[in-house]
């Protein structure tokens, strides 16, 4: 059997072009993961597609931009300038919805409003994490016919259960969740998907920029936003493949950046949004996540293996309690999606008070309980990510607005807490938001329309009832469950009062003298691993010679502050151990930033006690690399897509096959020599590929444990 991981035919210009980026000679991509965490050997022989999306994205765009026109020649040195009628920031389901609906509104009208976006990661859906219960609400509004356009919904909701979880039982709770006509979705694919609508309509999406900086005018009106420089060395050098950012001008800007966007968040305090707004500050969780496959075929790969008799399609669990304790907000999901794939994963409050908690752990600790586990045994995780979510609400919701633009979907905070939902409201709000810009474009309007439509839509009246929700929970999870009872089945969100929240996450941290340090089960390797393991699933990439995008601005505070007061709680709170404590040549120890191990979940820039550490962004195209997961079943060949990388996984027999998958990849694949009891030992041939994909003629892949990249003619 040969297994081969393949990309899809899409009409994005930007995913075609990314299999181009497989002829290229750059050894970029050739150099392993070179985080100093202790991963297995085996595994640094494997090799990341990132780097080539990268470079091929800045090399193909700026000739875009270039066929557009800059306002000065290039100058080493000195960035160029682009004027678009509107700049959208994220390339998310926010944003990706304002810019379809801007260009709706002008094949509606007969106009022409040129529209950008502009996405840090390497592609689109690239850092957006997959395993979704998905409300189609806002997009039967965005595009009623989405079922016609083949959109990646098809996984209905069948069952769906809410349980309360102790150490060893699992208590079966009336379920407030109502999720009758939602669907279990890829979510990175789905945003895929957006992608190539927003494109055939004629937007411009450029992944692998990351924005930088806002651009102001006199008048400290928001003009656009910079991207960052590429090419510059740790020491500020400029590299051989340097490149200068581009500004992009809009005369509307919009800001999709996602959850406590870096940009945004400077926006909101600039303007004081916040205070214009519901006035509360936002309250913040952390969601940790993998990915699991339940396999008809036996087959040692990154999958989970388990009897196909245990998934069910469309099944939704919720859960709370253990491993949190009753001080601790939060609870798990899991999924059961499509083509036998399973998603899980814990979401806790980031206020919590314990510094010697762990995040990572207590997922961990989840999955061994009996509820769960049998579930997950013999199988392999194929994804394992992290993002904070907003928890704030209503009463945290920022006035949108500032003079140039919007704030839009989860940089604002529309999260539905007791749904656990946001990608409905956040595309809501991206509509509302392009409504306006049009009407200020087309119709000299003004962007206030923007939050007064919010208020007269769905989104505040559906935040507004969902209200006391999350703050209940202040007082302990039993009192919170009880006024959470009392708000869903008696006063039906029409309670005369509305709670405030707590401090601030960074203020809810105590002193670690008040507690004792946990101790936490060793992984097992079979439900349960360690960060090293779970980060190289996330496809995590940095470029290493980059200046660090997480910056300390008092490099004192974590030896003075954070370790003797909070036992250093930035080792724990962090999901992939960005940040250690290890000992310098004194003895003493020290904080050390392995930033290209960020999985870009933000967690750092909200929990640290002091406020010390700033997220920035890297660059363009580097983090985590999350990928569309889908089964293909081709008789008795099966494919396994992820995303645009393209490569190999074989095992057991070796057979020669046709991968004639679509018209942009097609030829013989030959799977030679495959010793399966060393870890699919030998090398795969793929010959007489289509010369349009740019992989001609012989693909040569040596197998190091785990996989590798289907390179060019040389094997180089």
């Amino acid at each position: 059997m040969l297994r081969k991981i393949v990309s899809l035919p899409s009409k994005s210009r930007s995913r075609k072009f990314l299999l181009k980026s497989l002829h290229s000679t750059n050894n970029y991509c050739k150099c392993a993961p070179l985080s100093p965490l202790s991963i297995p050997s085996k595994q640094f022989n494997r090799s990341f597609s990132s780097g080539y999306h990268l470079n091929l994205h800045r090399n193909k765009r700026f000739a875009d931009l270039g066929r557009r026109g800059f306002s000065s020649e290039t100058e080493t040195g000195h960035r160029e300038s682009i004027d678009y009628d509107v700049v959208i920031v994220g390339g998310g389901p926010a944003g990706l919805s304002a810019a379809i609906r801007l260009k709706q509104l002008c094949r509606e009208n007969d106009v022409e409003l040129s529209v950008c976006v502009v996405e840090k990661g390497a592609e689109v859906g690239a850092h957006i994490i997959s395993g979704n219960v998905f409300e189609p609400r806002a997009l039967n509004e965005l595009i009623p016919n989405w079922r016609e356009e083949e959109a990646p919904i098809s996984v209905g909701v069948s069952s769906d259960k809410f349980m309360l979880l102790t150490k060893k039982h699992a208590i079966p709770l009336p379920n407030p969740f109502d999720n009758r006509g939602n669907y279990v979705i890829s979510l990175s694919q789905f945003a895929r998907w957006l992608g190539q609508k927003a494109e055939e309509l004629g937007v411009e999406i450029y992944p692998g920029f990351a924005a930088k900086e806002v651009l102001f005018d006199e008048s400290e009106n928001v003009i656009g936003i910079a991207t960052n420089d590429m090419g510059i060395g740790k020491d500020g050098s400029k590299k051989d493949n340097f490149q200068p950012g581009v500004e992009l001008k809009g005369r509307i800007n919009l800001f999709a950046e996602g959850c406590r966007g870096s940009l945004s968040e400077k926006i909101i305090k600039k303007y004081n949004l916040r205070e214009k707004g519901q006035g509360q500050h936002q309250t913040y969780a952390l969601g940790i996540k993998e990915a699991s496959e339940i396999q008809q075929i036996h087959c040692e790969i990154q999958v989970w293996e388990i009897d196909a008799s245990k998934h069910k399609p469309g099944a939704v669990l919720h859960t709370l309690g253990w491993p949190l304790d009753h001080k601790t907000y939060g609870g798990s999901f899991l999924y059961h999606m499509q083509d036998r794939q399973v998603s899980i994963g814990l979401v806790c409050a980031l206020n919590y008070h314990n510094p010697f908690f762990s995040p990572y752990e207590e997922f961990q600790k989840l999955k061994s309980h009996p509820a769960i586990r049998p579930l997950l045994e013999n199988g392999t995780v194929v994804q394992y990510g992290a993002r904070t979510l907003n928890e704030g609400g209503f009463q945290s919701i920022p006035y949108p607005v500032f003079p140039g633009g919007a704030i839009v979907g989860c940089a604002a905070g529309f999260l539905n807490v007791p749904k656990i939902k946001g990608t409905h409201t956040a595309m809501k709000s991206g509509m509302l938001a392009a409504e306006s810009a049009f009407g200020v474009l087309h119709e000299g309007s003004n962007m206030k329309t923007y939050w007064e439509n919010l208020k007269d839509s769905w989104i505040w009246e559906e935040l507004r009832r969902a209200r006391n929700y999350r703050p209940a929970f202040e007082y302990g999870l039993f009192p919170g469950m009880a006024i959470s009872g009392l708000e869903h089945y008696v006063l039906k969100g029409r309670a005369p009062f509305t709670l405030k929240h707590g401090k601030p996450d960074h203020e809810a941290t105590h002193e670690a003298s008040k507690y004792s340090p946990i101790e936490y089960p060793k992984p097992d390797g079979i439900v349960s691993f360690d960060v090293p393991t779970s980060l190289y699933r996330s496809n995590t990439n940095h470029d290493h010679d980059q200046p660090a995008h997480l910056r300390l601005r008092d490099s004192k505070i974590p030896e003075t502050v954070n370790l003797p007061k909070y036992g250093g709680p930035e080792s724990r709170y962090c999901p992939a151990r960005v940040y250690e404590y290890v000992s310098d040549d004194k003895g003493e120890l020290k904080l050390q930033i392995n930033a290209q191990n960020c999985l870009h979940c933000k967690a750092c820039d909200i929990k640290d006690p002091k406020q010390n550490i700033e997220w920035t962004v890297p660059e363009g195209g580097g983090g985590p690399g999350y990928s569309v997961i889908l089964l293909l079943d081709r008789g008795v060949e099966q494919y396994v897509v992820l995303g645009s990388m393209l490569t190999c996984f074989c095992v057991l027999d070796a057979v020669e096959m046709s991968v004639d998958v679509s018209d942009e990849i097609g030829g013989i694949a030959v799977a030679p020599d495959m010793d399966a009891d060393s870890g699919f030992g030998g090398a795969v041939v793929a010959a007489e590929l289509d010369a349009d994909s740019g992989v001609g003629e012989t693909g040569v892949c040596s197998w190091h444990g785990t996989g590798g990249l289907l390179q060019s003619g040389d094997g180089s």
